[in-house]
């Protein structure tokens, strides 16, 4: 993850609501875009707040909350309970919302981001060029960030390799891997066995190259005898 910054780990083109949008409108929008939260903007582009999944539950939890006791009111904060009256009664957006949203710029180092997210124990925060939104860096695009280095350098093994090779002969239905076998030693790929035509093992080689791993390409069968080649 060293070097990356959040203009790499955003979701970019970021659906956004105005703050007139129905609570149900929003639940539908998230479920059916597969998101866990939306930035509420006002007509010039300007984030004013961000409406989550939390958010979302907590106005449904909200049905069965209970009227405070006469005794627990002498110790409740009169302001507290307006604002989660509201959070949980609204039906807009802009009742919803959470006000303070956690910022940071394109440039912002994914390690800042991420203690950022620990420190103030959120799960995403709002990308703004300025005042530009610009996309969302959740958790899920940090932990992307920090397998995936680790991913492309490893080193592929041999019998990983040979597998994928097999598996991607075994979709096309030109490939004979029962006349041809497959070696793989550091990476290149040796074809043994026979072989129908040249055009077939042509298409063999480029398949072959088309797998993450290989680093070359070794022909070393023969034609096919007649009294295979009739038999088959």
């Amino acid at each position: 993850m060293p070097g990356l910054t959040a203009r790499d780990l955003m979701t970019p083109d970021v659906v956004t609501v105005p703050p007139e949008t129905p609570v149900m409108a929003m639940a539908r929008l998230l479920a059916d875009r597969g998101i866990s939260a939306v930035p509420v903007v006002d007509p010039a582009g300007a984030v004013l707040g961000i409406v989550t999944e939390a958010d979302l539950i907590r106005r449904l939890a909200g049905e069965e909350d209970k009227p405070t006791s006469w005794f627990g009111a002498l110790f409740a904060d009169p302001a507290s309970q307006a604002e989660r009256f509201a959070r949980t009664h609204g039906v807009t957006a802009k009742d919803l919302m959470t006000e303070k949203v956690v910022t940071v710029g394109p440039d912002t180092t994914a390690a800042h981001i991420a203690h950022m997210m620990e420190e103030q124990k959120i799960r995403r925060v709002v990308v703004l060029d300025g005042d530009k939104l610009k996309g969302i860096v959740s958790r899920a695009d940090l932990l992307r960030a920090l397998v995936a280095p680790a991913h492309e350098d490893a080193e592929l093994s041999d019998e990983r390799v040979r597998r994928a090779v097999m598996a991607a002969m075994k979709k096309e239905p030109w490939t004979d891997t029962f006349y041809t076998m497959v070696e793989v030693n550091a990476g290149v790929v040796t074809f043994h066995g026979f072989r129908r035509s040249d055009v077939v093992q042509k298409a063999l080689r480029v398949l072959a190259e088309n797998v993450p791993g290989v680093k070359s390409v070794v022909d070393d069968t023969q034609p096919m005898p007649v009294f295979i080649y009739g038999a088959a």
